[in-house]
């Protein structure tokens, strides 16, 4: 299991071979990019991500430890970045790897809704307006009541 809260840009080629290379003994690995999204209008100059560090670590890791625990995983990796990122960036990658793909799928959006939802990060919108922070929405809430 890993576990990155980084400012640098990641590869996610590389990042998703390393992770498949090791894994000869699953039949299933899937992944998982988030995206900077620009705003509707295109108005959005960046998003900066904040967060409190080795809290953030550790809430990661014990959220990834619980899936490992209910699905039949391999592996997991999360990456998730923070600082100023311009839009089309990439923010986070989510990697789980299982004999079986329903337990990989499971597992993977398991970890999405609980990053979106609960992982110390706060996220502030950056416009030529001015600046938002950005809140947490209903239905991201709501997604963590299946579980």
């Amino acid at each position: 299991m890993r576990i990155c809260v980084q400012e640098e840009p990641f590869d996610l080629g590389a990042e998703a071979n390393s992770f498949a290379a090791g894994h000869s003994d699953m039949g299933a690995i899937v992944t998982f990019t988030g995206v900077v999204r620009d705003l509707a209008a295109g108005d959005l100059d960046a998003m900066e991500i904040e967060h409190y560090p080795g809290m953030t670590e550790a809430a990661i890791t014990k959220i990834a430890e619980e899936a490992r625990t209910r699905w039949s995983l391999g592996d997991v990796l999360v990456i998730h970045r923070y600082g100023r990122l311009a839009p089309g960036a990439l923010i986070m990658m989510v990697a789980t790897a299982a004999p079986h793909r329903k337990d990989a799928f499971e597992a993977a959006e398991y970890l999405m809704d609980y990053l979106k939802s609960r992982a110390p990060f706060w996220k502030k919108e950056l416009t030529s307006d001015g600046a938002d922070w950005v809140a947490a929405k209903e239905e991201d809430e709501a997604a963590l009541t299946r579980w």
